[in-house]
């Protein structure tokens, strides 16, 4: 199974970015992991809130395809211990899917047609963290969660 994390615009801050590309590189051990940025919408400052989403949301569902299952990643979403996000992930695997695409949206969050196709919203916590934080702090629990299916000593109970 092919697990693709899709994010809007690039990680600016440096800390954040060393924190993806270390991740990213300990995940290549564990499959196959595709970490994909959709560009920035243009003119984003000149549009309200619900425009930018709407926009987002557009770029988002032209890399997204009719048989992936697709995840939100959204404060209102459904939360799992670590352990369960790793049985989650290993039952899609022995199902047969083909590609499990994770969704960061922006700082605004999804437009509509975006939670219309999303098949699973997945929270990370009851706090709000920075859209470009929680990319790293998913692309953790997801090396996690594959520690965690190989009986690794990452984690700790």
């Amino acid at each position: 199974m092919k697990i693709t994390l899709l994010v809007i615009g690039k990680t600016v801050n440096g800390y954040l970015k060393t924190g993806e590309d270390d991740y990213l590189k300990r995940l290549k051990f564990y499959g196959d992991v595709d970490y994909m940025v959709v560009n920035s919408i243009k003119n984003a400052k000149s549009m309200s809130e619900a425009q930018q989403k709407e926009e987002e949301g557009k770029l988002f569902l032209t890399k997204i395809m009719s048989s992936d299952f697709c995840v939100l990643l959204d404060e209102k979403g459904k939360m799992y211990t670590s352990e369960e996000f790793s049985g989650f992930l290993n039952s899609k695997a022995v199902s047969g899917l083909k590609n499990l695409v994770f969704v960061i949206g922006g700082p605004y969050g999804f437009s509509d047609a975006i939670y219309r196709r999303a098949d699973l919203k997945l929270s990370l916590s009851s706090m709000t963290f920075s859209h470009q934080m929680v990319r790293m702090i998913f692309l953790e629990q997801l090396y996690r969660a594959f520690t965690i299916l190989r009986n690794e000593p990452y984690h700790h109970k």
